[in-house]
């Protein structure tokens, strides 16, 4: 019978110290450090105008917004992880020597094909154990449209907010989101007309 490996884990303080010299970015869960792919320019500038527009609405505030440079540490029963969203809100910020943030008030993740399962599943899991998470924001790329989890006094409940019109509500820091500058400059393929479609024109 072969005997198992041993699984070499990684600490925090060598995950830490490495992130700081390392060009690639690295995801933490419990010991385990994962590269982070490249993302396409769409999401990277959907990514860049929700921190843009959150930067300019929160300046002189107590709440700041923080981009994809910083990661966000979660500290669950049996693990650690650490995740860089997309974009965050710290209204409690860490020390400025720090490269992490504990106590986000809000989260922001760019939907796409590679990382919807993850954020969707994994990551949204994780980051509601946060005490001080108010909302989790998810935005797809391909139509203007966002799911948030809103924390209530029970649990975190979802609601929609679709179409370039729509503004997305942030009382929780102060602001709010309007779809327009998230999705500024950013094209999208014609909704089809149904009644079309049935008549045979």
């Amino acid at each position: 019978m072969t005997a198992a490996k041993k699984l070499n884990l990684t600490s925090e303080a060598e995950y830490l110290a490495s992130e700081l010299k390392s060009e690639v970015k690295h995801e933490y869960l419990g010991g385990v450090v994962y590269a982070m792919a490249g993302a396409r320019n769409r999401h990277n500038r959907i990514a860049g105008s929700i921190f843009g527009t959150l930067f300019g609405r929160l300046r002189g505030q107590p709440c700041q917004p923080c981009d994809s440079d910083t990661k966000i540490r979660v500290r669950m029963p049996r693990q650690t992880r650490y995740y860089y969203p997309d974009a965050s809100v710290v209204c409690q910020p860490n020390p400025e020597a720090v490269s992490f943030e504990d106590q986000p008030r809000a989260i922001f993740e760019v939907l796409s094909r590679g990382t919807r399962r993850i954020d969707e599943g994994e990551k949204k899991d994780a980051y509601l154990t946060i005490p001080s998470l108010a909302v989790y924001v998810l935005v797809e790329q391909s139509l203007p449209s966002i799911v948030v989890y809103r924390r209530t006094h029970q649990e975190f409940v979802p609601e929609l907010y679709e179409g370039i019109d729509a503004i997305l509500p942030l009382p929780e820091i102060g602001t709010d989101l309007p779809l327009a500058e998230i999705y500024q400059g950013m094209k999208f393929p014609p909704e089809v007309d149904e009644t079309d479609e049935g008549s045979g024109q």
